[in-house]
């Protein structure tokens, strides 16, 4: 295996008191919580755009992360060392999982013939590097953005033939997913909305998305391909009005469409907080309906309006979202993926481990918090308490055997109510006492 990263050998749990900083001080991965090792709970995975392929540019200054994978002026040279530094990278850092776009894996050739190619052949070193490392595949997905055939979106395109070829990329990149054993596939749509009513047919692009989404379902089925299919919100950047906006908006699209059955969700905090929302918000919308697939594990700066993707480092926000995610009784087939990059003046590659020991080792104590807090119980008591009246009187509503005019005897019987506190800062204290 390549030796892109010499300075680091093997990122072990030294425990809290460790003063190394290439050491784990919360993330042991075998230690048992609630019946579960952290491994087989937090199932971190690491993003192989913007780990790898990020430059540090930005619309004010160009790249400033010198990578010695992109020393190769062949770009296939370029792809298999970019590879290799993948998987020395996540081996060293100790995680079991990986995630791609397929342009990330393989660049796109002169033509879609020639890109496609590029692909199998990157599949095939990929396969390699798997098994020589028994790192795993979290998920796929095709890259339907960045090419300028994309501008006007992917699926939602007013063109058919940009249409055409996007659903045959994705063929690809699924069949790409399934060689390598991926548990997952993603569908980011990136660009699938529009800028304005003015030249668009918002009910056609949709039923356009539900067409495409529907032929996806037919070739998985067609090639074999049991993983879960996971649909990731969305709200804004680039398109102004996105279709995949957040987890409620994309449920009642699979709802209306009649594919409820074969999609969860993959839930990113900084598209969350994007929606106006808050990430375990969203999280517990998907996890309600059950369809809490997987997470893009990162942050946004909240003074910054767009997609900044920090590493999460908000053990608040780690601790609330372990939470929902113990609550709904995990993740399944998912994972969290760290879709997250360093900031454009972290450039040096030691800094990549940094930045993902710190979301580790957040969220390993998140989950620790978060199972500490759900053992005391004392939130789900309080809930329990908040929630009596309908045990005790509107059961009937819930059954479907009450009416108006039930209720309104219940009124003239029972007379004013009387409203109780909510108590949130209360809560928010004994939260503290546990973090």
């Amino acid at each position: 295996m390549a030796d892109y990263f010499p300075e680091v050998t093997k990122i072990i749990f030294e425990g809290r008191d460790s003063k190394n900083p290439l050491a784990f001080k919360w993330y042991n991965p075998t230690q048992s919580v609630l019946g579960k090792s952290m491994e087989e709970h937090l199932r971190f995975a690491v993003a192989y755009w913007h780990t790898l392929k990020n430059q540090g540019g930005d619309p004010f200054g160009e790249g400033t992360m010198d990578r010695a994978w992109n020393g190769f002026s062949d770009p296939m040279d370029r792809a298999r060392a970019t590879c290799d530094a993948a998987f020395e990278f996540v081996s060293k850092l100790g995680v079991s999982y990986y995630c791609f776009h397929d342009r990330d894996l393989a660049p796109e050739g002169a033509s879609f013939s020639e890109s496609c190619d590029n692909l199998e052949q990157m599949v095939t070193h990929a396969a390699d590097l798997q098994k020589q490392t028994g790192i795993k595949l979290l998920w796929g997905t095709a890259n339907l953005f960045s090419n300028p055939r994309y501008a006007h979106g992917a699926g939602t395109n007013p063109d058919f033939h940009v249409f055409a070829y996007a659903a045959a990329q994705v063929k690809h990149a699924m069949s790409a997913t399934r060689e390598l054993g991926g548990e997952n596939y993603v569908f980011w749509g990136g660009r699938e909305g529009y800028e304005t009513l003015l030249n668009t047919r918002l009910k056609q692009e949709q039923d356009q998305m539900a067409a495409f989404f529907s032929m996806c379902v037919d070739y998985a089925k067609e090639i074999g391909f049991t993983g879960q299919f996971l649909i990731e919100p969305k709200p804004k950047e680039p398109t102004k009005h996105q279709y995949d906006f957040d987890s409620a908006t994309i449920l009642n699209f699979l709802q209306t469409y009649d594919l409820i059955d074969h999609f969860k969700l993959n839930i990113e905090a900084n598209h969350a907080t994007l929606a106006g929302h808050t990430f375990e918000h969203e999280l517990t919308v998907a996890a309600a309906a059950g369809k809490l697939g997987s997470m893009d594990v990162n942050r946004g700066d909240p003074l910054l309006g767009w997609d900044t993707d920090q590493f999460p480092t908000d053990l608040y926000s780690a601790v609330y979202a372990m939470l929902e995610v113990l609550s709904a009784g995990g993740l399944g087939s998912g994972g969290m993926n760290f879709d997250a990059k360093v900031r454009r003046a972290s450039f040096e590659p030691i800094d990549l481990f940094y930045a993902h020991i710190g979301g580790m080792d957040a969220f390993a104590r998140g989950l620790v918090i978060a199972a500490n807090i759900i053992e005391d119980g004392f939130l789900e008591d309080f809930k329990e308490q908040r929630y009596q009246s309908w045990a005790d009187g509107g059961a009937a509503v819930l059954a479907g055997q009450s009416s108006l005019d039930t209720c309104e005897e219940y009124i003239k019987t029972h007379g004013e109510p009387v409203v109780p506190s909510g108590r949130q800062e209360y809560l928010e204290n004994i939260l503290n006492t546990f973090i």
